[in-house]
């Protein structure tokens, strides 16, 4: 297999794993492509050195956190997403309203704090992993994900006893 046919096979493997995170910290399918690409561009300039590494996949996604939380400092623009909910009451079993107040308020996160939420809750790391793929101590991943879930609770109140339960979760971990 040459070098082009390994790259292949990882990208097959786990883009869709990567395009998830993407669009996560994102919050936007397009940026998420462009991230995605840029990485993956970088991926493959190391790919002769990378692809006798066990685990090509974290050198990827720490690429992406590192590339998604440099695009934000240098963002010029202080845009925030502000599309509303749909017009109706909101109600706990309507799993699509849900998503939509979690990623309005995700989006307001600043970024490192929502590369934690992203990593922790969404892909389910722990936070020794979530530390090493952000190259911070576990302090740090605990306080900003403390800091993140209570920003969240403001921006997004009737999300609250949900956030609530993640936190209470984190204690007993």
């Amino acid at each position: 297999m040459d070098r082009n046919d390994s790259f292949r096979g990882f990208v097959a493997g786990h883009q869709q794993a990567l395009m998830r995170t993407a669009y996560l910290l994102t919050g936007d399918a397009h940026q998420a492509e462009d991230l995605l690409q840029s990485v993956l561009l970088k991926v493959l300039g190391r790919w002769s050195r990378l692809s006798h590494v066990e685990r090509p996949e974290a050198y990827a996604r720490k690429a992406l956190l590192n590339q998604y939380i440099s695009w934000r400092r240098r963002r010029v623009s202080t845009e925030l997403p502000a599309a509303d909910p749909p017009d109706r009451p909101y109600s706990g079993e309507d799993s699509t309203i849900v998503r939509l107040v979690m990623r309005q308020a995700l989006m307001r996160l600043p970024p490192r704090q929502r590369a934690v939420i992203v990593l922790r809750y969404y892909e389910d790391r722990t936070e020794r992993e979530t530390a090493e793929l952000l190259s911070c101590s576990i302090g740090t991943v605990k306080s900003q994900a403390h800091y993140a879930l209570a920003r969240l609770r403001e921006l997004a109140p009737e999300l609250a006893p949900k956030l609530v339960d993640l936190e209470t979760e984190e204690a007993y971990r």
